[in-house]
């Protein structure tokens, strides 16, 4: 794992991931006009551009295994909320490594930094239901994981 914090690479790509959903740039171009006018001090890059280009990339598979457990058609998801969710979704079937409990947790962050006031509740209620289809074996692991130490 790099030095940065990916949690803050989280933040940065749920906005530049917003961008990408609104305008449909390519992943490159939004990169590059996001690194221009963020601070992006602290942040795991690497790990911000491996969200911002790979979620577009896998895109239709991470909308694929996210529309069952959304109320409604996935396009009409608020913007903000679809962006936390495909990351979340993303790193739940791509990012073995990262502990299950750590990219809910993170997920529900990120919607009560950027989202609606129950906003967390719909993004922590949908990712256990991706969850319990991706990595059922989570469900039942009893293990304690040290967020702390995986999130950086």
């Amino acid at each position: 794992m790099s030095g940065g914090s990916r949690h803050l690479a989280r933040q940065a790509a749920v906005q530049a991931l917003y961008q990408w959903d609104l305008t449909e740039q390519k992943p490159e171009d939004i990169l590059k006009h996001f690194i221009q006018g963020h601070d992006l001090d602290g942040t795991d890059e690497g790990y911000f551009h491996t969200l911002v280009y790979e979620v577009p990339l896998y895109h239709q598979e991470v909308n694929d295994r996210l529309s069952p457990h959304v109320d409604r058609d996935l396009e009409n998801v608020d913007p903000v909320e679809r962006a936390i969710l495909r990351i979340g979704t993303y790193e739940l079937e791509y990012k073995q490594d990262i502990p299950t409990k750590v990219i809910i947790n993170e997920a529900v962050e990120l919607a009560k930094t950027f989202g609606s006031d129950y906003s967390y509740k719909f993004i922590n209620g949908v990712l256990d239901k991706v969850a319990a289809d991706l990595r059922p074996e989570a469900q039942t692991d009893s293990d304690s994981t040290d967020i702390e130490t995986a999130k950086s």
